[in-house]
């Protein structure tokens, strides 16, 4: 395990996104990761209530590192944010830095490593294993399941908030209000089950030791460099089919789902308790494709028959708790149109929405 600590000086900038008209576009990926790191006054006051550092585990994936620049840009310069991974990506460890972020790079299947960790007041866990889980079952169990059960056990006098997935439920009814935090969980899929492992660990360790936490049940966060509305509009632009047998999904921002992940610090409960986090929108995946053909002039090719039931959640306890997320349905696909039509970057890490086996 290896530490590095940025030697720049982290300021804190009060500049928040309050008041401030949504933008038009993004011209560089530069201004996209900026707006994404600025906070709302309410992440400011809600962080500020959750005393102590804060440790980011498994920082490195397509959310990890705006919602470390969004935390550091929240909270007080004196306070801690401290990013932790393996760090395979090259780079992502120096732009962290270059925000002030802390950074260790540490393997969290290896207990004694994760055990040098620093104690934090507040943990949000972020790692896990889904694309390629079909490959090495065992892989994707060990980390969706035995990894929190081993950071459960380390942090157990910390709030953790542990990302999770709206793939714990079952397909539920397209004409229904879809999932409450109440419902059964049977999904279909190892995968999927290996997710409700994640959360019984969580839940376990929490009703033994006390710890306060959330189970952050997060359905299809949007970046206009991956996500379901970036599948749909490449789809589309490049004359590609989209499938729609999977005919509904709920979406939000990446910014918005970052900005109520870390707001779940200070909504925490003992023992921890699941929260559905997404857009409010049940959303046709044909009328999406149907739209952007619109705004991309382009023809849409559709494949499949939109089945009766899909991954959906109810999200009435996030928007009761945080509001509505602030950016809206129709300003996230004018984004995307934006920046598929100028053939920008994109992950190459396609959501596989389409999928209704559970293999990822």
């Amino acid at each position: 395990m290896t530490t590095t600590t940025s030697t720049m000086t982290a300021e804190f900038s009060p500049a928040v996104l309050d008041g401030l008209p949504l933008p038009d576009c993004f011209e560089t990926e530069e201004a996209l990761e900026a707006y994404l790191s600025t906070p709302t006054s309410d992440l400011v006051r809600d962080m500020a209530r959750t005393e102590g550092d804060l440790l980011i585990l498994g920082v490195g994936g397509k959310m990890g590192p705006t919602l470390a620049r969004l935390a550091r840009n929240a909270m007080a310069p004196e306070r801690r944010v401290i990013a932790v991974a393996r760090f395979s990506e090259p780079g992502v460890r120096e732009q962290l830095e270059a925000h002030g972020i802390e950074t260790i790079a540490c393997d969290l299947q290896d207990r004694a490593a994760l055990a040098q960790l620093p104690q934090c007041a507040n943990v949000v866990f972020m790692a896990g294993r889904k694309f390629g889980a079909g490959g090495n079952m065992p892989l994707t169990w060990a980390m969706n399941a035995y990894v929190p059960a081993l950071v459960a056990e380390t942090f157990a006098r910390s709030r953790i908030v542990a990302f999770s997935t709206a793939c714990v439920y079952p397909f539920v009814p397209v004409t229904g209000q879809g999932a409450a935090e109440d419902s059964p969980l049977a999904p279909p899929g190892e995968y999927a089950n290996s997710c409700v492992g994640r959360e019984r660990l969580f839940e376990h360790f929490s009703q033994l030791h006390g710890t306060p936490g959330r189970l952050f049940r997060l359905s299809y966060a949007i970046d206009l460099r991956y996500g379901v509305l970036a599948d749909v509009a490449t789809k589309v632009w490049r004359g590609e089919p989209v499938d729609v047998t999977m005919g509904h999904v709920n979406v939000i921002w990446q910014g918005d789902a970052n900005t109520q992940a870390l707001r779940c610090l200070a909504a925490a409960t003992v023992p921890t308790s699941p929260i559905n986090v997404s857009g409010p929108e049940t959303t046709s995946v044909r009328w999406l494709a149907e739209e952007f053909a619109r705004l991309l002039e382009r023809p849409a090719t559709i494949t499949g028959a939109e089945a009766p039931t899909a991954w959906l959640m109810n999200t009435g306890e996030a928007e009761r708790l945080f509001g509505y997320p602030r950016v809206p349905l129709s300003q996230l696909m004018l984004w995307v149109t934006d920046w598929t039509r100028r053939e920008q970057r994109l992950y190459g890490k396609p959501t596989k929405f389409e999928s209704r086996d559970g293999r990822y």
